[in-house]
């Protein structure tokens, strides 16, 4: 019996080390972010008119017509939205877009520039790639990569005013991924046209995406350096800073503002900049509704304008998404950020 309470107590001792060898890292990185989302923003640290907005597909599939677009366009003209992400795609997994997805596109791309002059309607192409299962698009194939580049060629033809890349999972250091950036600016670049794409978040500790990836199969951020060389390749990078695990409302909106300061880091004031807002509504382990408000992501930007770069003026924000959007999320941007 002895040694039985011997082996027992040197387990659990075993298991208290573990925990804690575990929970104080974590403990103090929450207690970081906690920290960084105390203090006042900069005065001037509102919108420069570069924000944006990502919109659902029934903006071009026939379920919106005049009067729905003439009530965004109320919505929309006190603010500083300038960018419609309009979901286009999805694209097939070969890099192919069917021509029916968006039988609306023409009408949504003359309307806009009829009732909402200065507003650039993009096309939004995604899809899911096969980075972490055995389906989805391949980015190594340069068949595959051609294919999405005349993609972009199909939607200007259509009118739109630039494209929105937005593939996902993709894993930090993808060479492949810059190329594609690389051939498809070269085409929007041609046309006058914009190239923008949503990025991942960054890592918040350094090589945090290897350490996540190997614990987890989902490595989730970028590095720092990583986003910076996508940042120089695009005309927007819009940062998707959603999803972030946080349990509260204060450390989301820490997170939000050490995101902000990184990304303002790496992106070169030639690129416009735009760190996202969560406009919808889930409650799973990757986001808390609770925790991942408008309003705290609004203070948390502001707070990592004004300790980064507050006189950035290719900078807003981007919301996510229309079609699940509250009246308190609308007044959140409006009262926190437009002013």
């Amino acid at each position: 019996m002895p040694k039985k309470r011997k082996r027992l107590r040197r387990t659990r001792r075993i298991a208290l080390a573990v925990l804690l060898v575990l929970l104080v890292p974590l403990l103090t990185a929450e207690t970081a972010l906690r920290i960084n989302y105390m203090g006042d923003p900069a005065d001037g640290t509102y919108t420069r008119n570069r924000d944006a907005i990502w919109l659902g597909h029934a903006w071009v599939d026939g379920r919106k017509d005049d009067a729905d677009l003439a009530a965004f366009a109320r919505r929309v003209k006190a603010t500083g939205i300038r960018d419609l992400y309009v979901h286009t795609g999805p694209m097939e997994h070969d890099g192919t877009l069917p021509k029916s997805l968006y039988p609306r596109a023409r009408w949504l791309v003359d309307a806009v520039h009829r009732e909402m002059p200065g507003v650039r309607v993009q096309a939004f192409l995604g899809d899911v790639l096969a980075t972490e299962s055995p389906d989805g698009m391949r980015l190594e194939k340069a068949a595959t990569r051609a294919a999405v580049v005349d993609s972009a060629r199909q939607v200007l033809d259509v009118g739109y005013d630039g494209v929105h890349l937005d593939l996902e999972p993709l894993h930090s250091g993808d060479q492949n991924y810059l190329s594609l950036l690389d051939d498809v600016h070269a085409v929007t670049r041609a046309r006058d046209a914009q190239l923008s794409v949503a990025a991942h978040q960054i890592d918040p500790l350094p090589g945090f995406h290897s350490f996540w990836g190997t614990v987890a199969g989902h490595p989730k951020w970028w590095s720092q350096e990583f986003f910076g060389q996508v940042a120089r390749r695009v005309d927007q990078i819009a940062v998707m800073s959603y999803d972030t695990m946080q349990p509260l409302e204060s450390l989301y909106g820490g997170y939000v503002a050490q995101q902000t300061s990184l990304a303002l880091e790496a992106t070169p004031p030639t690129t416009h900049l735009l760190m996202g807002l969560p406009f919808y509504h889930e409650n799973r382990f990757g986001h808390w509704n609770h925790a991942e408000t408008v309003a705290a992501a609004v203070r948390g930007v502001r707070l990592g304008l004004s300790r980064t770069d507050a006189d950035r003026e290719r900078f807003g924000v981007a919301a996510y998404i229309d079609f699940a959007a509250t009246e308190e999320d609308w007044a959140s941007y409006r009262d926190g950020w437009v002013r």
